[in-house]
Order: structure tokens, then C-alpha cells, then sequence
């Protein structure tokens, strides 16, 4: 016989994401101890025989939650016990964004220095379509542009997220059928959280509402989406370098001759190029800069978060420090 069909869809979903690995190669699998992780790395371990991979499952420890470096231990033994190397890794997080966004960023601070450390060619990561939808939702509230209702990607950098198709009725029953135990994580049921309420109070009204299917219709619709922004991306680079004048400044007139859903990738990259921070630089900040290309009365630029600044001066716009921001 073979194995139940959810731990079947988890193990084909991983033999993708590694299918363009060479032989031996090490592999690093972020698990918290959830069923959508914890199916992860048992479907990592399994799929990584063949091809002699070498499998590190890497736990973080927020320190957020009382008993929380003995919840990581825990996790570490099971990552070892499915036959993997395991580590726990301590974190501080700020408070840059609100605690999602810095525990957020503490964690992936702490995979990047583990995947280096390893020498891992590829991290993966838990996420399914569940939490695709609520992404797209989330972004979708706060007003945000293509590339945010685009969602994760599956493949981004050295991060892959190989379970987005999958959902976590999938996940915890690959842990039921191969009798894992997965740790439930009291954060992910806190209302304090935007993403709990979405979860827990937000879709389950709207699949009411709407009907059935409405999680894989975000889903697709972040697919979708995501393919566009590439594009525009690609688009808005090419518009940028050509836009690009000797000073280091960026002409004006050439970026007045394209589309604002260009013209403002363009202005945006270059304002979190020259250090401008990505979680404080809002639409606002955005369609002010643009202004300074399509309707300039003579003002002299507009102040950005990072104490930068972009100043018009002629027909030539650039970022600079600004004092004022002191």
C-alpha cells in the first residue's frame, strides 16, 4: 500500500520544490512544530533520500511566550526523531512594524544567517493556501497595490513554499497519518493578531456569505496578480535605467512618458534603493513623489520616511538626506 493521499500531495509538492537541486545538497526546512512545518519536514526527510540531500530543520524561538525555549527543545527532538538535523535558534524581536511585522522579521533574519551558516542552497517554508488567502486579504485592507494582493511567492530567493496549493486540512492530515504530533501555537489563535481575526473571524463570513471555494479563489487570484507585477516590474527596471542621467538623478520627461502603474515601481524602487525603509514607505509617500513628475508647480520635493527626501530640481529628480527629518 501506499501512503495516505494527503502525505502523498505533501511529499509531491516537496519532490518540486527540490527538483532542480544537485545531488547532496543541504536543505533547510523552518518548523515551529505546526502540522502545516511538521508535514514539511517529514515530506523533506522522505523525498531527500534518493538525491542524498542533507536536511536541517531549523525552530525559532521568539521568546515572545512563557515555557517557549522548552517548546523549542520539544521540536528540535522532533525534527531529530524524523531524521533530520535539527536546531533551535533564539531571537529578539523589535517592534519596527508592529509584533507581526518584527517577529516576522527576526525570524527570516534568523533563517538567512542559518541558511548561510549551513551553507543551505534553499529554505523552505510552511505556508499553504490558507495562508495565501489571508495574505491577500490582509493586503487587500490595508490598500495595497498589485504586488501585495500577488501574495507569497512560491519560489523567491533561496525561500520556497512548496505546500501553496495544499491547504491545512491537507497538513494535519499528513501529521494524522504518520502519527506526528503537532504543537499548537496559542499565538495563532489570539485575537490581538490581524491575521487570527482574519483566519478565525473574517473568511469563515465571507465562505458563508460568498459560498465554498473562496480560499482557492483568493489563491488564484494572488497567482494571477503575481504574474502581472512581474511584469510590470520587469517593465518599470528597464524604464529606470534608461531614466537614469548622469548626475544619478532620474529624468523627468523620460518617466513622463510612461503609465503611472510604471512610473511609480520606478519611483518607489528608488526611494528603498537609496535606504528608505519598505514597511514605512507607503502609497502616500508614493503618489507624492509622483506628483513631482506630473504636477510640478514648483515645490521642491517630498520628504520620505529614513530621514531621505526626493528633491525636483529642473527636470531632474533625486534622493537625498533630509536634514529636517534630523
Amino acid at each position: 500500500m501506499g501512503p495516505a493521499p494527503a502525505v502523498a500531495a505533501v511529499r509531491f509538492a516537496v519532490r518540486r520544490a527540490l527538483d532542480d537541486l544537485d545531488p547532496g545538497a543541504t536543505v533547510l526546512v523552518a518548523c515551529s512544530g505546526g502540522a502545516d512545518s511538521l508535514a514539511l519536514l517529514a515530506a523533506t526527510v522522505f523525498e531527500a533520500r534518493r538525491p542524498a540531500h542533507t536536511v536541517v530543520g531549523v525552530t525559532v524561538d521568539h521568546g515572545l511566550q512563557k515555557g517557549s525555549a522548552e517548546q523549542a527543545a520539544r521540536v528540535v527532538e522532533q525534527m531529530r526523531a524524523l531524521g533530520a538535523e535539527a536546531r533551535a535558534v533564539r531571537v529578539e524581536v523589535g517592534t519596527t512594524g508592529g509584533p507581526e511585522a518584527a517577529a516576522r522579521s527576526a525570524r527570516y533574519g534568523a533563517l538567512d544567517a542559518a541558511a548561510e551558516t549551513e551553507g543551505a542552497e534553499v529554505v523552505l517554508l510552511g505556508h499553504t493556501r490558507d495562508d495565501q488567502a489571508e495574505t491577500v486579504l490582509l493586503g487587500l485592507a490595508r490598500g495595497s497595490g498589485a504586488r501585495s494582493l500577488s501574495g507569497m511567492a512560491p519560489r523567491q530567493g533561496r525561500y520556497r513554499r512548496p505546500l501553496l496549493d495544499l491547504t491545512r486540512d491537507d497538513t494535519r492530515a499528513a501529521c494524522a497519518a504518520e502519527g506526528l504530533t503537532p504543537w499548537a501555537d496559542p499565538h495563532n489563535a489570539d485575537p490581538a493578531f490581524a491575521r487570527v481575526r482574519v483566519r478565525r473571524q473574517v473568511l469563515p463570513v465571507l465562505e458563508r456569505e460568498l459560498g465554498p471555494g473562496l480560499t482557492e479563489s483568493l489563491a488564484r487570484t494572488a497567482r494571477l496578480l503575481r504574474d502581472d507585477a512581474d511584469a510590470l516590474d520587469a517593465w518599470a527596471e528597464r524604464v529606470r535605467a534608461e531614466a537614469l542621467d548622469g548626475s544619478g538623478g532620474l529624468d523627468v520627461d523620460r518617466l513622463r512618458q510612461e503609465p503611472a502603474a510604471v512610473r511609480r515601481r520606478v519611483l518607489r524602487r528608488t526611494a528603498l534603493d537609496a535606504g528608505t525603509p519598505a514597511t514605512e514607505l507607503f502609497a502616500v509617500h508614493v503618489e507624492a513623489m509622483d506628483a513631482l513628475v506630473t504636477h510640478w508647480h514648483g515645490q521642491a520635493g517630498v520628504d520620505l520616511p529614513g530621514r531621505m527626501a526626493m528633491r525636483r530640481h529642473g527636470g531632474s529628480l533625486r534622493i537625498v538626506g533630509n536634514a529636517v527629518a534630523g
